[in-house]
């Protein structure tokens, strides 16, 4: 049944069916989804909002027994995050994928509409900095422009709140990495969408997206600088040989630098058409190497950010077992925890125990690439996701 309550009467265990009234985030929150988290709880009832309509038959209803729980912001674990963030990927992407077939369409993009997508993305981050950014690496082919818009502004909003900038500078990060590729709406989907190499004609069109995405903002009114400018400018590369304007060094903004890096990040960590994906650590190895293309400052931000080992990394440990990092060590990048995979001697599966490595008892030598062990779908190691529990061997 579908109850209008006061937002004072709105507790955990609620599905909220629909938001009435003028709150940023109502676009969004139309999506409807269960209150499950205190932080969740916090930002409804903070955005002025005076009633909401619940589902009784998909939640608690006001006349449950269940106890009123006190808000409090907190963190949690992986593992409890991902359902969660789970379905604020789901949210972000049907928003997201609305919002760009608008762009398409020619029709305005709305600045609330963004904002709603952000505020879902950064409370995630908030509640854990891993779990979102890990989930949007597993994305399809048919979704990938979509999820890779989810992904950077996750990435966007991770970084921000590492480098301890403002909560509205990190909601001006989280947009520009949202809107950073809105110009690919201009692409032809044939050429979007080709599983093979672009013709030199083809590749000259995918490169004229970021002035093309500067196009569709300015028609839609759209007035944040900043991401108009990662939109411009998340191409461009610290040396000067990057796109549309080659500029170089403190000619890029700091944001659009931090948006060539996450937007980089989450590109060679996806499975696309025409690439294998690669391992998040072994992305941030390769990515340390190309000189020139990063603002080194940012880049070590950004791998403090993510974890010198990322949640997912394939790693050998000394005593030759091969292991997956299922959870960071925020005080101690050098320590997560592990989930075991592999005895390396016997070549045998082992029992996914968990070992957190600060305890000293083993520690990491070396990172692994998946294909040289045959391996594969390492994210069940710490996903729930159900389309990830396939065969580790393949």
């Amino acid at each position: 049944m579908i109850r209008k309550i006061s937002i004072d009467e709105l507790t955990l265990g609620m599905f909220l069916h629909e938001a009435v009234g003028s709150g940023i985030t109502q676009p969004l929150w139309k999506v409807g989804f269960k209150v499950q988290h205190p932080v969740d709880l916090e930002r409804i009832r903070a955005a002025g909002l005076d009633e909401v309509y619940i589902d009784t038959s998909r939640g608690l209803d006001i006349s449950s027994d269940e106890p009123v729980v006190t808000v409090a912001p907190a963190s949690q674990s992986l593992r409890d995050e991902v359902e969660q963030a789970i379905s604020a990927c789901s949210r972000a992407k049907r928003a997201v994928a609305s919002m760009f077939n608008d762009a398409r369409l020619g029709q305005a993009i709305t600045s609330e509409a963004c904002v709603a997508v952000v505020e879902e993305i950064s409370a995630s981050v908030m509640r854990h900095p891993h779990a979102l950014i890990s989930l949007a690496r597993l994305k399809s082919a048919d979704e990938y422009t979509y999820m890779h818009s989810v992904a950077v502004c996750g990435l966007m909003v991770a970084l921000g709140r590492q480098l301890q900038e403002p909560d509205d500078v990190v909601l001006e990060m989280g947009t520009a990495g949202l809107l950073h590729d809105i110009g690919k709406m201009a692409i032809p989907l044939e050429i979007l969408n080709k599983p093979g190499r672009l013709s030199d004609e083809e590749f000259a069109v995918v490169r004229a997206h970021p002035g093309s995405g500067l196009e569709i903002l300015r028609r839609s009114g759209f007035l944040s600088v900043a991401a108009i400018d990662v939109c411009l400018h998340h191409h461009e590369k610290f040396d000067g040989t990057g796109y549309p304007h080659g500029l170089s060094g403190e000619l890029i903004s700091p944001m659009a630098r931090m948006g060539a890096i996450c937007d980089v990040y989450d590109a060679i960590t996806s499975a696309r058409p025409y690439k294998k994906p690669w391992g998040p650590a072994h992305a941030l190895k390769e990515m340390a190497g190309w000189k020139g293309h990063f603002d080194q400052h940012l880049f070590q931000a950004f791998v403090r950010t993510v974890g010198i080992y990322p949640v997912g990394a394939l790693v050998r440990l000394a005593s030759d077992r091969l292991a997956v990092v299922v959870e960071q060590n925020e005080t101690a990048l050098l320590t997560p925890r592990v989930s075991l995979v592999l005895d390396c001697k016997r070549r045998q599966l082992l029992s996914p125990d968990l070992l957190d490595l600060a305890s000293g008892e083993d520690r990491i030598v070396r990172i692994e690439l998946p294909e040289d062990w045959g391996l594969r779908d390492l994210d069940q190691a710490w996903s729930s996701v159900p389309t990830q529990r396939r065969p580790l061997f393949g």
